[in-house]
Protein backbone atom coordinates (compact mmCIF):
# COMPACT_ATOMS: atom_id res chain seq x y z
CA UNK A 1 0.00 0.00 0.00
CA UNK A 2 1.36 3.57 -1.09
CA UNK A 3 2.60 5.77 2.09
CA UNK A 4 2.96 9.20 2.49
CA UNK A 5 6.42 10.46 3.49
CA UNK A 6 8.20 13.79 4.12
CA UNK A 7 12.13 13.79 3.53
CA UNK A 8 13.47 16.81 4.20
CA UNK A 9 16.81 18.02 2.10
CA UNK A 10 15.74 16.38 -0.62
CA UNK A 11 16.69 18.61 -3.63
CA UNK A 12 20.12 16.60 -3.83
CA UNK A 13 22.63 13.82 -1.78
CA UNK A 14 20.83 11.04 -0.12
CA UNK A 15 17.89 12.73 0.12
CA UNK A 16 17.46 13.38 -3.22
CA UNK A 17 18.40 9.55 -3.79
CA UNK A 18 15.55 8.30 -1.32
CA UNK A 19 12.93 10.69 -3.01
CA UNK A 20 13.52 8.90 -6.24
CA UNK A 21 13.21 5.44 -5.09
CA UNK A 22 10.43 5.79 -3.15
CA UNK A 23 8.36 8.06 -5.46
CA UNK A 24 9.14 5.08 -8.12
CA UNK A 25 7.94 2.99 -6.08
CA UNK A 26 4.40 4.71 -6.19
CA UNK A 27 4.42 6.16 -2.69
CA UNK A 28 2.82 9.87 -2.24
CA UNK A 29 6.21 11.61 -1.20
CA UNK A 30 6.56 14.96 -0.01
CA UNK A 31 9.72 16.87 -0.50
CA UNK A 32 11.90 19.86 1.12
CA UNK A 33 13.72 22.23 0.06
CA UNK A 34 15.74 25.12 0.93
CA UNK A 35 15.88 26.70 -2.54
CA UNK A 36 12.08 27.46 -4.57
CA UNK A 37 13.78 26.98 -8.05
CA UNK A 38 15.59 24.03 -7.29
CA UNK A 39 13.13 22.37 -5.26
CA UNK A 40 10.60 23.03 -8.28
CA UNK A 41 13.36 21.29 -11.13
CA UNK A 42 13.67 18.41 -8.38
CA UNK A 43 9.61 17.70 -8.24
CA UNK A 44 9.47 18.05 -12.06
CA UNK A 45 12.17 15.21 -12.33
CA UNK A 46 10.39 13.27 -9.82
CA UNK A 47 7.31 13.17 -11.49
CA UNK A 48 8.95 12.29 -15.08
CA UNK A 49 10.02 8.82 -13.06
CA UNK A 50 8.22 6.03 -14.88
CA UNK A 51 5.33 4.64 -12.42
CA UNK A 52 5.78 7.62 -10.35
CA UNK A 53 3.59 8.18 -6.99
CA UNK A 54 2.19 11.72 -6.32
CA UNK A 55 5.08 14.76 -5.24
CA UNK A 56 4.49 17.53 -3.26
CA UNK A 57 7.14 20.35 -2.35
CA UNK A 58 7.58 22.38 0.81
CA UNK A 59 10.24 25.64 1.01
CA UNK A 60 11.47 26.03 4.48
CA UNK A 61 14.85 27.16 5.37
CA UNK A 62 15.58 25.27 8.52
CA UNK A 63 18.17 27.28 9.97
CA UNK A 64 15.43 29.39 10.82
CA UNK A 65 12.86 28.02 13.33
CA UNK A 66 9.75 30.20 12.48
CA UNK A 67 10.25 28.72 9.06
CA UNK A 68 9.67 25.36 10.61
CA UNK A 69 7.15 26.09 12.09
CA UNK A 70 5.10 27.87 8.67
CA UNK A 71 6.31 24.03 6.77
CA UNK A 72 4.91 22.17 9.76
CA UNK A 73 1.29 24.06 9.55
CA UNK A 74 1.15 23.59 5.46
CA UNK A 75 2.07 19.80 6.21
CA UNK A 76 -0.83 19.31 9.07
CA UNK A 77 -3.53 21.36 6.67
CA UNK A 78 -2.75 19.41 3.36
CA UNK A 79 -2.54 15.77 5.29
CA UNK A 80 -4.09 14.42 8.11
CA UNK A 81 -1.97 11.44 8.42
CA UNK A 82 1.68 10.78 7.58
CA UNK A 83 3.39 7.53 7.64
CA UNK A 84 7.33 8.58 7.13
CA UNK A 85 9.27 11.06 8.33
CA UNK A 86 12.77 11.17 7.17
CA UNK A 87 14.57 14.30 8.74
CA UNK A 88 17.54 13.92 6.71
CA UNK A 89 18.55 17.49 6.02
CA UNK A 90 21.68 18.47 6.89
CA UNK A 91 24.48 21.06 7.01
CA UNK A 92 28.43 20.48 8.11
CA UNK A 93 30.54 23.94 6.50
CA UNK A 94 28.55 26.92 5.54
CA UNK A 95 29.74 30.84 5.13
CA UNK A 96 27.35 32.14 7.96
CA UNK A 97 27.54 29.67 11.32
CA UNK A 98 25.33 31.64 13.16
CA UNK A 99 21.55 32.34 12.86
CA UNK A 100 20.19 35.87 13.60
CA UNK A 101 19.19 34.44 17.59
CA UNK A 102 22.96 33.73 17.62
CA UNK A 103 22.70 30.02 17.31
CA UNK A 104 25.02 28.10 15.50
CA UNK A 105 23.67 26.70 12.38
CA UNK A 106 25.21 23.02 12.41
CA UNK A 107 22.75 22.70 15.76
CA UNK A 108 20.18 24.84 14.16
CA UNK A 109 19.62 22.36 11.19
CA UNK A 110 20.86 19.27 12.24
CA UNK A 111 19.45 18.62 15.97
CA UNK A 112 16.56 21.37 17.00
CA UNK A 113 14.78 22.18 13.31
CA UNK A 114 14.24 18.07 13.13
CA UNK A 115 13.14 18.25 16.69
CA UNK A 116 10.88 20.91 16.40
CA UNK A 117 9.54 19.64 12.87
CA UNK A 118 8.92 16.13 14.40
CA UNK A 119 7.00 17.73 17.89
CA UNK A 120 4.79 19.67 15.78
CA UNK A 121 3.72 16.65 13.11
CA UNK A 122 3.20 14.20 16.02
CA UNK A 123 -0.82 14.35 15.62
CA UNK A 124 -0.18 13.04 12.14
CA UNK A 125 2.60 10.25 13.13
CA UNK A 126 0.31 7.49 14.79
CA UNK A 127 1.82 4.27 16.25
CA UNK A 128 2.41 2.68 12.74
CA UNK A 129 4.42 5.41 11.58
CA UNK A 130 7.59 5.95 11.25
CA UNK A 131 10.50 8.72 12.36
CA UNK A 132 14.09 8.19 10.85
CA UNK A 133 16.12 10.59 11.76
CA UNK A 134 19.96 11.20 10.13
CA UNK A 135 23.20 10.98 12.64
CA UNK A 136 26.61 9.96 11.66
CA UNK A 137 29.35 8.28 12.74
CA UNK A 138 30.78 11.32 13.92
CA UNK A 139 29.96 11.89 16.71
CA UNK A 140 31.23 13.99 19.98
CA UNK A 141 30.01 14.98 23.63
CA UNK A 142 27.88 18.04 23.74
CA UNK A 143 28.42 20.98 24.93
CA UNK A 144 25.12 22.61 26.16
CA UNK A 145 26.77 26.34 26.13
CA UNK A 146 27.62 25.35 22.38
CA UNK A 147 24.08 24.88 22.19
CA UNK A 148 22.57 27.50 23.22
CA UNK A 149 25.11 29.48 20.44
CA UNK A 150 27.09 30.49 24.17
CA UNK A 151 30.29 29.30 22.89
CA UNK A 152 31.52 28.91 19.58
CA UNK A 153 32.79 25.45 17.94
CA UNK A 154 34.74 24.69 14.48
CA UNK A 155 33.05 22.77 11.79
CA UNK A 156 33.62 19.65 12.72
CA UNK A 157 33.02 19.59 16.73
CA UNK A 158 29.78 21.36 15.97
CA UNK A 159 28.47 18.83 13.20
CA UNK A 160 29.43 15.68 15.47
CA UNK A 161 27.94 16.85 18.15
CA UNK A 162 24.98 17.95 16.61
CA UNK A 163 24.82 14.25 15.62
CA UNK A 164 25.06 12.84 19.25
CA UNK A 165 22.52 15.35 20.09
CA UNK A 166 19.71 14.03 17.38
CA UNK A 167 20.93 10.40 18.26
CA UNK A 168 20.29 11.50 22.06
CA UNK A 169 16.70 13.28 21.16
CA UNK A 170 15.42 10.49 19.15
CA UNK A 171 15.92 7.95 22.27
CA UNK A 172 14.55 9.98 24.54
CA UNK A 173 11.33 10.69 22.08
CA UNK A 174 11.14 6.64 21.57
CA UNK A 175 11.18 6.17 25.11
CA UNK A 176 8.54 8.66 25.86
CA UNK A 177 6.18 7.90 23.43
CA UNK A 178 6.42 4.66 23.95
CA UNK A 179 3.32 2.56 21.99
CA UNK A 180 1.41 5.51 21.61
CA UNK A 181 3.89 7.33 19.09
CA UNK A 182 5.40 6.56 16.08
CA UNK A 183 8.74 4.31 16.07
CA UNK A 184 11.71 6.62 16.20
CA UNK A 185 15.00 5.37 14.97
CA UNK A 186 18.71 7.13 14.38
CA UNK A 187 20.51 6.07 11.27
CA UNK A 188 24.22 6.59 10.35
CA UNK A 189 23.94 6.16 6.36
CA UNK A 190 27.28 5.15 6.23
CA UNK A 191 30.74 7.52 5.64
CA UNK A 192 31.64 9.29 3.44
CA UNK A 193 29.25 8.91 0.55
CA UNK A 194 29.06 11.10 -2.07
CA UNK A 195 27.64 13.82 -1.07
CA UNK A 196 28.37 17.62 -1.60
CA UNK A 197 28.95 17.47 2.63
CA UNK A 198 31.52 15.08 2.02
CA UNK A 199 33.06 16.85 -0.56
CA UNK A 200 33.49 20.28 1.38
CA UNK A 201 34.43 18.43 4.67
CA UNK A 202 36.92 16.30 3.78
CA UNK A 203 37.85 17.00 0.06
CA UNK A 204 37.34 12.85 -1.40
CA UNK A 205 34.32 12.13 -4.10
CA UNK A 206 32.86 9.29 -1.91
CA UNK A 207 31.30 6.36 -1.35
CA UNK A 208 28.17 5.05 -3.90
CA UNK A 209 24.98 7.26 -2.58
CA UNK A 210 22.85 4.50 -2.71
CA UNK A 211 24.47 3.06 -0.01
CA UNK A 212 22.95 6.09 2.42
CA UNK A 213 19.25 6.10 0.25
CA UNK A 214 19.15 2.02 0.10
CA UNK A 215 19.51 1.97 4.21
CA UNK A 216 16.77 5.22 4.75
CA UNK A 217 14.41 3.59 2.25
CA UNK A 218 14.88 0.48 4.64
CA UNK A 219 13.77 2.23 7.94
CA UNK A 220 11.04 3.61 6.51
CA UNK A 221 9.69 0.59 5.30
CA UNK A 222 10.98 -2.32 6.07
CA UNK A 223 9.69 -4.88 8.69
CA UNK A 224 13.25 -5.55 10.32
CA UNK A 225 12.79 -1.23 11.69
CA UNK A 226 9.48 -2.14 12.33
CA UNK A 227 10.02 -2.81 16.22
CA UNK A 228 13.48 -0.32 16.31
CA UNK A 229 12.38 2.78 18.30
CA UNK A 230 14.50 4.12 19.97
CA UNK A 231 17.63 1.99 18.33
CA UNK A 232 20.43 3.54 16.26
CA UNK A 233 21.39 1.62 13.31
CA UNK A 234 25.06 2.18 12.13
CA UNK A 235 25.59 1.43 8.20
CA UNK A 236 29.22 1.13 8.04
CA UNK A 237 28.62 -1.80 10.33
CA UNK A 238 24.64 -3.09 8.82
CA UNK A 239 23.45 -3.44 11.71
CA UNK A 240 21.88 -2.01 14.81
CA UNK A 241 25.04 -1.20 17.38
CA UNK A 242 25.06 0.65 20.60
CA UNK A 243 25.22 4.36 20.56
CA UNK A 244 27.28 6.95 21.64
CA UNK A 245 27.15 6.05 25.79
CA UNK A 246 26.17 9.53 26.05
CA UNK A 247 22.90 8.21 24.44
CA UNK A 248 22.31 5.68 26.88
CA UNK A 249 22.91 8.17 29.56
CA UNK A 250 19.28 9.30 30.66
CA UNK A 251 20.93 12.43 32.71
CA UNK A 252 22.82 13.17 30.23
CA UNK A 253 20.06 13.09 27.86
CA UNK A 254 17.57 14.38 29.86
CA UNK A 255 19.51 17.61 30.38
CA UNK A 256 19.73 18.22 26.69
CA UNK A 257 16.27 17.66 25.96
CA UNK A 258 15.64 20.69 28.42
CA UNK A 259 17.87 22.66 27.04
CA UNK A 260 16.20 22.02 23.00
CA UNK A 261 13.03 22.75 24.74
CA UNK A 262 14.42 26.05 26.48
CA UNK A 263 15.68 27.06 22.97
CA UNK A 264 12.85 26.51 21.50
CA UNK A 265 10.39 28.18 23.76
CA UNK A 266 12.93 31.70 23.52
CA UNK A 267 15.47 31.37 21.07
CA UNK A 268 17.22 34.30 21.11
Amino acid sequence: MPKTILITGATDGIGLATAQTLVARGHTVLIHGRNAAKLAEVHKALTALPGAGSVESFVADLSRLTEVEAMAKAVVAQHKSLDVLINNAGVLKTPQTRTPEGLDVRFVVNTLAPYLLTQRLLPLLGAGSRVVNLSSAAQAPVDLEALAGRTRLGDMPAYAQSKLAITMWSRQMATALGDKGPMVVSVNPGSLLATKMAKEGFGVAGHDIRIGADILVRAALSDEFAQASGQYFDNDARRFAPPHPDALDPRKTSQLVKAIEALLRDPA
